[in-house]
């Protein structure tokens, strides 16, 4: 990642497409811009005076909170009591618009121990399993969202799928994520299940193809898992390093204090800037405390 804009702009998050991962920005006026995140570029920032409200996404573009509510500096929310509410009240995730005329794809999420079941708007493709982080995918029906939502409902009753995994669930996942074929065979499996149910009306089968997305955010085959963590950013303190991986909301970049685990979450709000070529980092880093490894949980029983 080459630039950055101004500080008067605030990070709003971290947006998937096409051209893989980006963070997004904007300014008071709702006005947006984003910056690539490639692999193996650099990532250098330093943080601005204060962290505040993001606003609220509608119709497609941002709106700014409307007296910029300060926020604390840690934490993973970024929206003040107001504008989360604003948010959820508006939203296809809480069915608060069940009349949404478009079609919406049911699909399947591979995140390591677990495959969940979700819902996202046709016309986006894959960029909800990229956002959520998901290792693999495979989308299983088409149509009305009401249809989408019994098809849910009909695989959370019948087959015990989750339609949410925890981040903790999601980073586990990456430590070992084992193969293309692993993963492809799981989700085949779950599909298998789903053929032998009876189908509500309103959603039309799809030809189960199976998209494997570890290689577009850098994760290989032996996994990762980061040495420390940023957690409690500070005015003014400094994040530097090279980006080795992009999954999800996370970004994983490899800093002096080790592989560092930065949550886009905890981004968001943040004024930042671009710091001078000679900036020596200084934002907290956290220890993490390895995970054991799966032969390590084996051989404990």
């Amino acid at each position: 990642m080459n630039s950055a804009p101004t500080p008067s702009w605030r990070v709003t998050g971290i947006g998937w497409g096409s051209g893989g991962a980006r963070l997004e920005w904007a300014d008071m006026s709702g006005a947006q811009q984003t910056t690539a995140l490639e692999l193996g570029s650099g990532l250098s920032f330093v943080f601005g005076e204060d962290r505040r409200c993001i606003g609220i996404w509608r119709s497609g573009r941002r709106i700014a909170c409307s007296i910029q509510v300060l926020l604390p500096a840690s934490g993973r929310s970024s929206q003040c009591a107001d504008c989360h509410a604003m948010e959820r009240s508006n939203s296809i995730a809480t069915d608060t618009r069940l009349d949404d005329p478009r079609q919406f794809s049911v699909y399947l999420a591979h995140h390591g121990s677990v495959v969940k079941v979700g819902i996202t708007a046709a016309d986006r493709g894959e960029a909800r399993l990229l956002e959520q982080g998901a290792l693999a995918s495979a989308f299983i029906s088409t149509g009305s969202l009401l249809g989408a939502r019994r098809i849910e409902n009909l695989l959370i009753t019948n087959l015990g799928l989750p339609d949410r995994v925890s981040t903790v669930r999601k980073r586990k996942a990456r430590v070992e994520p084992g193969t293309v074929a692993e993963r492809a065979a799981r989700l085949r499996e779950v599909a298998g299940r789903i053929a032998d149910l009876e189908w509500p009306e309103g959603q039309e089968r799809r030809e189960v193809k199976v998209s494997d997305h570890a290689a577009s955010y850098g994760l290989t085959d032996e996994g990762l898992y980061a040495d420390v963590e940023l957690r409690t950013p500070t005015p003014g303190s400094v994040i530097s390093g090279r980006i080795v991986c992009t999954i999800g909301p996370d970004v994983y970049v490899e800093t002096a204090g080790g592989l560092a685990l930065v949550d886009t979450h905890v981004l968001s709000g943040w004024a930042l800037g671009r710091a001078p070529a000679d900036a020596v980092q200084t934002v907290p880093l956290d220890k993490l405390e390895p995970p054991p490894r799966r032969d390590e949980q084996e051989a404990l029983f």
